[in-house]
């Protein structure tokens, strides 16, 4: 647009299909191969979602290549290397950003990724492999959260044809998380998963309220893994094999479930957080 810049939007799909199907295939495989195109992809995926223009473009190419940029960002984000994943948030937290300000792309964008994207976000969060990302973690699933929450999700985030009749989108979200959580981490009481999504959808809370509210369901999350090992009673013989039993179950759901076992399952404390 006008004389003096340069309009990509036109020339954003061709970059995007030649870019993307190649580039990913050479990162997409683990955490470490070709460090350098990581960053020059993810900075060029930055400045493709922070420009308008682009942006725009974005929802002009093929579903199947905007899943590869969304996908793209969630990689990111779970990435090992610190500057990979800060960058992964801030790209996401931008891409929630224009979303939000383009009404005409947003409902789709959100019936396609939210729900993916609020799950990518709570496993990084309770990984304990990207601690350093907890306020940008906060930010995103505030954002999100509350996107929903506010009612400005009007498109079905379920299928109609298998929810029950009158279901709303912020009822759904609740069920959803509810049952991600209690699947992912069994030994969480129904009661503190209640209470826990209930402040996520808590719209009153600002982000510091909303960073502690996120910090008490870690600490909580880290004291029923029970890995001080001092617990009294955990010597006694029939308490110890039931749990090796209740964590062999736990590995068991959680690898079926996918997505939320962390590979390293590394104990650290989370007092810096």
């Amino acid at each position: 647009g006008g004389a003096g810049g340069v309009d990509l939007s036109a020339a954003v799909p061709r970059i995007m299909e030649a870019l993307f199907e190649c580039t990913l295939q050479m990162i997409i495989g683990n955490f470490e191969d070709f460090p350098e195109v990581r960053i020059q992809f993810f900075s060029l995926l930055q400045s493709i979602i922070s420009n308008q223009h682009c942006f725009m473009a974005l929802f002009s190419i093929p579903q199947e290549h905007q899943k590869l940029v969304v996908d793209s960002v969630a990689y990111a984000i779970k990435h090992t290397e610190r500057n990979v994943a800060d960058m992964g948030l801030d790209i996401m937290f931008e891409l929630l950003q224009n979303v939000a300000r383009t009404p005409q792309f947003a409902q789709v964008f959100y019936q396609n990724f939210l729900l993916s994207l609020v799950q990518d976000v709570l496993y990084v969060m309770t990984d304990r492999l990207h601690k350093s990302g907890f306020k940008m973690h906060a930010t995103l699933l505030r954002t999100l959260f509350h996107v929903v929450e506010s009612g400005q999700v009007t498109a079905p985030l379920f299928d109609p044809a298998t929810t029950a009749a009158g279901t709303t989108n912020q009822q759904f979200m609740r069920d959803h998380i509810g049952n991600l959580l209690i699947t992912s981490f069994p030994n969480l009481t129904q009661n503190q998963v209640i209470k826990f999504v209930g402040g996520l959808f808590d719209r009153n809370m600002d982000l510091p309220t909303f960073k502690t509210h996120l910090r008490d369901f870690l600490v909580s999350l880290k004291e029923f893994e029970g890995d001080d090992g001092g617990n009294q009673g955990l010597y006694d013989e029939e308490r110890q094999q039931e749990l090796q039993q209740q964590q062999q179950q736990e590995t068991a759901r959680r690898q079926a479930v996918g997505g939320l076992l962390n590979p390293y399952e590394v104990p650290d404390d989370m007092a810096d957080l």
